[in-house]
């Protein structure tokens, strides 16, 4: 838990008649330059054309430039706009210092570039009103969305989420996107249990959000690269690469759970179609990898060896596989697994020993494996995939 009080903070607000439905904080570091104009554009947008009430807040990193004198005059000057000044540098420190103290029923924020397309700013806050969900994110990477950015980015950006998507199963597109709202009320709840204070601040929220069963909308932006940004690539990618083994580690350790109190989903009480076709799914690939393997290993190492070796190749990833995607744990359990595994591997060896003992060539083995794994996967079904 990071100490957010008031003594770090320099603030300038205009007056508030009510509180707003959402608060849009924009973070900005050494931005003079282009934070008018922005905020001016923002300004109008939302006033023409957003339906909900609103409230702009400027959040200034420690800025070292006239930054901060721009965003305490749009304070003064614009209404619907405040500033807050930090003595510290952070994006996801600005973030939390904002969302926590904000009356606002929503709270969201985006880049001071402008980046996304405003027009994706009501997408994004109305399943958030009507109570539909409880996160919205803009995405980059979903089917719909239009991204102008250079092949650098873009790699670097899809390789991580990649690696998200295959670490933690999650289901976003897109992890780092400078477009985020989310309800008040469950950004109270999670933001205590975010330890970072940097860009890995929306990776840590998203990945907290969903290990907790928070249902999270993710709406697709046009949106066009800035080439000035102040985003160190390299750097920034090192850090979300070593948030994310941090949050691998936590979650492995069966910690990361947060008390949502009565706004936690109810968990499903039967998705049994579900998880029958995503075990049947990821069991079809494992075994073909697995017969692959056999057919490959047979003739040097004998029938018996080649089908231990086959079944323990894929023993790991079938596991995990069905830990995250079948079941949804937070981690495998590795116990119940093992056992299923020592299990299947005397079956099959047993089975194999004796058609290869009376003789039976290479259908009648192949036969056999198929038979005994398909017995080793209904025991698997029961024991690891098909209770939650």
């Amino acid at each position: 838990m990071h100490d957010t009080r008031e003594s770090d903070l320099a603030a300038a607000t205009t007056a508030a008649v009510a509180p707003p439905c959402v608060e849009i904080v924009v973070p900005v570091f050494n931005e003079a330059a282009t934070l008018d104009a922005s905020i001016a554009k923002l300004h109008a947008y939302l006033t023409e054309r957003f339906p909900f009430s609103w409230r702009i807040t400027v959040v200034d990193n420690a800025s070292t430039d006239g930054t901060w004198f721009h965003a305490a005059r749009l304070a003064r000057d614009t209404d619907g706009v405040q500033a807050r000044r930090l003595e510290r540098k952070g994006r996801g420190l600005a973030l939390r210092s904002a969302w926590a103290s904000s009356d606002a029923a929503i709270v969201a924020y985006m880049d001071v570039d402008l980046s996304t397309d405003l027009d994706a700013l009501l997408p994004l806050v109305a399943p958030l009103v009507s109570g539909h969900s409880d996160l919205a994110i803009g995405s980059r990477l979903s089917p719909g969305s239009s991204v102008a950015r250079g092949p650098k980015r873009e790699l670097i950006s899809r390789s991580y989420n990649a690696i998200l998507r295959g670490v933690f199963a999650t289901r976003v597109h897109d992890a780092q996107c400078g477009f985020k709202a989310v309800r008040a009320d469950v950004a109270r709840r999670l933001l205590p249990a975010i330890e970072d204070n940097d860009w890995f601040f929306d990776t840590e929220l998203l990945l907290l959000a969903e290990h907790n069963g928070l249902r999270i909308h993710e709406v697709p932006v046009a949106w066009v690269d800035d080439h000035d940004s102040r985003v160190r690539v390299a750097q920034t990618a090192f850090d979300d690469l070593r948030g994310t083994i941090r949050m691998l580690r936590r979650f492995a350790s069966g910690r990361g759970h947060v008390d949502l109190g009565s706004l936690g989903r109810v968990p499903l009480t039967d998705d049994f179609g579900r998880r029958f076709v995503t075990f049947a799914s990821i069991g079809a690939a494992s075994s073909t990898i697995s017969l692959a393997l056999f057919l490959l290993l047979r003739a040097p190492i004998g029938a018996v060896a080649a089908n231990a070796a086959a079944v323990t190749a894929t023993f790991l990833a079938n596991t995990w596989a069905h830990a995250r995607y079948t079941v949804r744990h937070a981690r495998p359990r590795w116990f119940r697994a093992f056992s299923v595994y020592a299990g299947s591997l005397a079956l099959t060896s047993g089975v194999l020993t004796l058609v290869v003992s009376a003789g039976g060539g290479l259908v009648e083995q192949i036969a056999a494996l198929l038979l005994t794994w398909s017995a080793a996967t209904a025991a698997r079904f029961v024991v690891i995939g098909g209770t939650r």
